[in-house]
């Protein structure tokens, strides 16, 4: 026996069913659809989550509004205040917050500027606020950023207007009255 020798079993296929094709088809009248009903009309239907008017599964669940951003960086927090305890000169690492359990999980740190700082230290982290710089600064003490400091944000141009409406009044030179004021005044001095 050859590969083109084997066929189907019998039975395997059949003819596809033709409904609607008149009784003698076999599958005439109702056309395998039963007695009326919204199934039985031409586009009629039920989508498949639909449970006979019975609150639907995905609205008996928990709904959550939102969403959760997925480059958000959720930081351990470390108030300079609490950066007193070290001594001055001291370089305050991650490693050195974690053994004064002032930071307990494995974050990225982030040091925000409450309290007071009185002591010049260097202070190693992932990320500083600005009031937080300043007071470091201040104290006689310098920054070290884990991973190297972010750049900075590129100030926005001065000569684009702030707002639509004022574009025709900045583009008017000085001492000159813009373009509709010197239309408006004109009518006046003609009537």
């Amino acid at each position: 026996m050859q590969q083109h020798d084997l066929r189907q079993p019998k039975g395997a296929t059949h003819k596809r069913k033709r409904v609607g094709r008149g009784n003698a088809s076999g599958h005439g009248t109702y056309s395998t659809k039963g007695l009326k009903g919204q199934k039985a009309r031409s586009g009629g239907g039920v989508s498949p989550h639909f449970e006979g008017g019975q609150l639907p599964f995905v609205r008996r669940m928990a709904y959550k509004r939102g969403f959760r951003n997925p480059f958000r960086v959720d930081y351990d927090q470390v108030n300079v205040g609490q950066l007193e305890r070290f001594g001055a000169g001291a370089t305050v690492s991650v490693e050195d917050l974690r053994a004064a359990r002032i930071v307990q999980r494995n974050r990225p740190v982030k040091i925000l500027g409450d309290g007071e700082l009185t002591v010049a230290l260097t202070v190693e982290a992932d990320s500083f606020s600005k009031s937080a710089k300043a007071k470091i600064v201040a104290a006689g003490g310098t920054l070290v950023w884990i991973g190297g400091e972010p750049e900075a944000a590129e100030p926005e141009a001065e000569d684009t207007p702030k707002k639509r409406g004022n574009a025709k009044a900045e583009a008017a030179p000085a001492g000159e009255a813009p373009a509709e004021a010197k239309e408006e005044t004109d009518d006046g001095a003609g009537s």
